[in-house]
């Protein structure tokens, strides 16, 4: 891939990522300070709702993109979202809020095509390092857009997000927009590369891996800000949100230390470690806090980058949008039902109780690995692959 277009496509992903986590850590500050609604399972079902339409409209946008060129597909979704956007910034119900914002989330969601995008322009022997920069620009992004939505939560009315949002939509529309006019597209790997027919045997038991992956690592999530500041000496959503990125940060020091090789056998000690990393959050100290989302993200990181090679290591460049739409269907599944027991654990239990569920639901994520996934099988796959 042409070093120039990988730069503007590796600046689309940052600017989705960064308007996407603006509101991820203070859904329940945002809720509580726009419409007066603090039940814990409302803004779970919430959150799960977003999930399901993600879910459901990023299907939708994989089967266009093979009529319709992924860039110039992005430049149509991001303009209906960023107008959305500011629709959900002038809304002044429930109703109205969740009409839109869902909306917004299904044109919003088409990003995600840059995804196996990226990775169809991409020869094999680069999969590792492409996942492993992915990774960290998810992570990035995260650490940008909750350092943003603090401020835009300290500083300014919480809907205010929602316009930063729809500059990041616009700014990726004319990202896309530049790079057709330019004519910098490149052409995927050709067919006639791949002496494989594609193989997905192992797509379904990944899966289910992925699914249940999903469900533990996004249990801790939506109610993290609201567990902090109960703990924290140090108050305001700024740092809450820094806090809440501090996986991130690891991720980039793993990335700079070069741990993110893609060998498909580290993924039981990455599991291991996201458990204890888990359990320690469930620690009502400030201190043991931080070192459990530190040892957390070093764990998150070395995982995520280990499943998503084995995703591309059991396809090939043909159908990386089709397999990656139901890797990701598994995931937003598993996300979904994080929230709505989120929701319901926080009702009922007190706010450390995510952690210790989402850690105990890694236990069954590594036993389903083994016993599913076979490693070993898969191993020899990707590495038979031209």
């Amino acid at each position: 891939m042409a070093n120039p277009f990988k730069c503007f496509l590796v600046t689309l992903i940052t600017v989705s990522v960064v308007s996407d986590a603006l509101l991820l850590p203070f859904y329940p500050q945002f809720f509580r300070a726009a419409f007066a609604m603090d039940d814990p399972w409302y803004i779970g079902l919430y959150l799960s709702a977003t999930c399901l339409v993600v879910m459901l409209a990023f299907v939708l946008w994989a089967r266009v993109a093979k009529h319709i060129p992924v860039l110039r597909l992005l430049v149509y979704t991001q303009c209906a979202a960023g107008l959305l956007s500011i629709a959900c910034y002038g809304a002044q119900s429930l109703a109205d809020f969740w009409l839109l914002s869902l909306l917004m989330l299904g044109f919003k969601g088409s990003y995600l095509l840059i995804y196996p995008y990226i990775m169809s322009l991409e020869t094999q022997d680069k999969h590792g390092g492409t996942v492993g920069l992915l990774a960290v620009l998810v992570h990035l992004g995260a650490i940008l857009g909750a350092a943003a939505g603090g401020l835009v939560l300290e500083l300014l009315a919480p809907r205010q997000a929602f316009l930063l949002m729809a500059a990041g939509d616009f700014m990726q529309m004319l990202i896309c927009c530049g790079l057709l006019a330019v004519r910098m597209v490149p052409v995927p790997l050709p067919e006639t590369a791949m002496a494989n027919p594609p193989r997905t045997v192992g797509l379904y038991p990944l899966g289910m891996v992925m699914l249940l992956f999903y469900f533990s690592i996004s249990l801790g999530r939506p109610f993290f800000s609201s567990y902090w500041q109960t703990l924290s000496p140090w108050q305001g959503e700024t740092v809450t949100g820094l806090v809440f990125a501090l996986p991130g940060a690891i991720a980039l020091v793993a990335l700079c230390l070069g741990k993110n090789k893609g060998g498909l056998h580290g993924v039981s000690p990455a599991l291991g470690l996201c458990a204890i990393g888990l359990a320690c959050q469930a620690i009502p100290h400030p201190a043991v806090v931080l070192v459990g989302r530190c040892l957390y993200g070093w764990g998150l990181f070395q995982a995520t980058v280990y499943l998503d090679v084995c995703v591309f290591a059991i396809s090939t460049p043909s159908t990386y949008t089709r397999d990656f739409s139901k890797i990701y269907f598994c995931q937003s599944v598993g996300a979904l039902l994080a929230a709505l027991a989120a929701g319901r654990l926080v009702a009922d239990y007190p706010l450390s109780a995510p952690f210790l569920v989402g850690a105990a639901a890694l236990l069954p994520t590594l036993l389903i690995y083994l016993l599913l996934f076979r490693p070993r099988a898969l191993h020899s796959l990707a590495v038979s692959k031209p």
